[in-house]
């Protein structure tokens, strides 16, 4: 087993993974072997030193320092103590989320040769689409492109739920996933609801966003988070229709998305001008306001935004 381990980044379910994958390492040489935690925020000055010191039984260690971003003096100095002569059978595994704080010991820790795992941020649409592909991939299934959309689109804003939602569906399912499996188990979330009155609004279908808009309210859905997908999906058209004219994944690029997002705002865009996208983002601002406290209704807030995108893309269309 490697002797020091450095797990780096932000992202907590990568870096969950990650340590869970070293433990298993530590104990496939010695299924024996005892994980120690020390966490950062409580650390005594020696307890590194304590628990590295060899077992009167014997037998290997994993010892795991816990957000080392956050470590006080006293730790620092210790794991630099400790990097300089690791002891044998011991495996330490230092996590480190960000910041500078504690970038002596990352320094030590390369500079000693650790192995070294990057669990970056896993931000936008773009990030959160190849997080689901690979969640996939890992568990020996396929999903369709259509089914990995839906599945962001529903459950995008955590990626912890993310992750889960693939290991359900792999574990429920057989064959390849496809997107009315994911409409089964996820279509009712919140997202996946905001996208659809979204997509029907932007495309100028009046009384569908609606029919949508109004189920949803009576499924007990807020109205705030149904304003902020007509926000984002507005946003995209206006970020992939400046965008130019290049590819898929060069546009996807420069601004942050998916490119099956940018194909999809592309198909949408047509239906639009620069003016009508201006009046539909004013409505969706002003409702913006108003679903959160300041004004009197907010459904009725939202349907005016629903039906000023829909009479802004009509405008766009005659013109």
């Amino acid at each position: 087993m490697p002797p020091l381990v450095l797990i780096t980044g932000p992202e907590g379910v990568l870096a969950e993974r990650a340590l869970a994958a070293m433990v298993a390492l530590a104990r496939e040489a010695d299924p024996e072997a005892e994980k120690i935690t020390v966490r950062a925020t409580a650390y005594e000055p020696g307890v590194l030193a304590l628990h590295a010191s060899p077992s009167l039984f014997g037998g290997s260690k994993v010892v795991v320092a816990e957000d080392v971003d956050e470590a006080s003096d006293d730790l620092v100095t210790d794991l630099l103590h400790y990097i300089a002569a690791p002891a044998p059978d011991l495996m330490l595994v230092v996590m480190h989320k960000s910041g500078v704080r504690g970038k002596k010991v990352l320094d030590s820790m390369k500079a000693a040769g650790a192995r070294v795992i990057e669990c970056p941020a896993i931000k936008n649409d773009r990030d959160k689409t190849d997080f689901v592909t690979h969640e996939f991939r890992r568990q020996g299934r396929r999903g369709t492109p259509e089914a990995v959309h839906a599945l962001v689109e529903a459950l995008g804003k955590d990626i912890r739920e993310l992750a889960a939602a693939c290991s359900q569906l792999v574990a429920d399912t057989e064959g390849v996933i496809d997107d009315r499996v994911v409409e089964t188990y996820h279509g009712g979330k919140v997202e996946a609801t905001g996208f659809r009155v979204a997509d029907a609004a932007i495309a100028g279908q009046t009384g569908e966003a609606l029919r949508l808009l109004r189920h949803a309210i009576a499924s007990g859905i807020d109205p705030v988070p149904i304003v902020a997908v007509l926000a984002s999906q507005l946003r995209t058209l206006v970020k992939v229709g400046s965008a130019g004219r290049g590819s898929s994944a060069a546009v996807a690029k420069q601004v942050g998305l998916a490119p099956w997002q940018v194909d999809k705002a592309r198909r949408a865009v047509g239906g639009w001008d620069g003016p009508s996208l201006g009046t539909a983002i004013q409505a969706v601002a002003a409702a913006d306001v108003e679903v959160k406290g300041g004004g009197r209704d907010p459904v009725f807030a939202v349907e005016r935004a629903v039906l000023a995108i829909t009479g802004a893309r009509a405008a766009a269309r005659r013109s």
